[in-house]
């Protein structure tokens, strides 16, 4: 007896032929794509290079204006570790995500309305709370109490400062001194002006964290140890963080 099974007669319709081809189920899809792509590039001048040329422009503008930024420094206020002319990459998210300037940073800030119109960049020397004194019996800066060693990037025969100054930084503020403090104009010299020389936390931009050119002197810009010994500001000393002194008077 045959065993076998019989094709029904629904079996042997529902074969393709041999001169049937399955088709590509992503033939239809792909092709749509690559029709729309070449619509643009034929609408375009240029073709696909401007595309391209356009599309790179784009991603270096949102990378700009949201992560990095460069920023070339106008003045020697930052020598000797920036010299003018240097371009330096600024972290625009380094304080974004609930983080905070902090001591030893190089920031970049909007100086508008507080040191004069358009962008400056200097050092955090103190931020909200802090009590920031010059000078120490040695003649160095004092931040709650801890005398900071600033010789590893201070600008070779400087003294930390020739004005002196006994201040609170207020909550949300920044105290910032240029490490030229001969050719510097910083935190020090707008104690009398409107803001104390403080720096808003919200015109920081932000903090600068690469020297990129020239080549020769590219290298990251690391937060000096001097300042990792400096403790937290006692929040009730000195009369609280709100109260900013104005400078004690001139030293030479």
């Amino acid at each position: 007896m045959d065993t076998e099974a019989q094709p029904t007669e629904r079996d042997r319709s529902s074969r393709p032929s041999d001169s049937e081809q399955p088709s590509d189920p992503e033939g239809p899809e792909e092709r749509s794509r690559s029709a729309f792509a070449g619509r643009i590039t034929d609408w375009v001048p240029g073709g696909r290079i401007t595309v391209t040329l356009l599309t790179l422009l784009l991603f270096l503008l949102l990378l700009s204006t949201f992560v990095l930024r460069p920023f070339q420094i106008p003045s020697g206020s930052m020598e000797r570790g920036l010299r003018i002319g240097d371009r330096v990459l600024v972290n625009k998210l380094a304080y974004r995500f609930g983080g905070r300037p902090q001591r030893g940073d190089v920031v970049v800030f909007d100086g508008t309305g507080l040191f004069g119109p358009g962008d400056y960049i200097k050092r955090v020397a103190g931020v909200g709370g802090d009590h920031v004194v010059c000078c120490d019996r040695e003649g160095r800066v004092q931040v709650n109490g801890q005398s900071v060693d600033e010789s590893e990037f201070l600008y070779p025969g400087d003294r930390p400062s020739t004005v002196r100054f006994d201040v609170v930084v207020p909550d949300g503020t920044l105290f910032v001194l240029g490490d030229h403090r001969s050719g510097s104009s910083d935190s020090r010299d707008h104690l009398g002006s409107p803001g104390g020389g403080m720096i808003p936390v919200d015109e920081v931009i932000g903090r600068a964290d690469w020297i990129v050119w020239p080549f020769a002197h590219a290298t990251r810009l690391d937060r000096p140890d001097a300042y990792a010994r400096v403790p937290e500001a006692d929040a009730d000393a000195d009369g609280g963080a709100g109260d900013a002194r104005r400078p004690a008077g001139a030293d030479g």
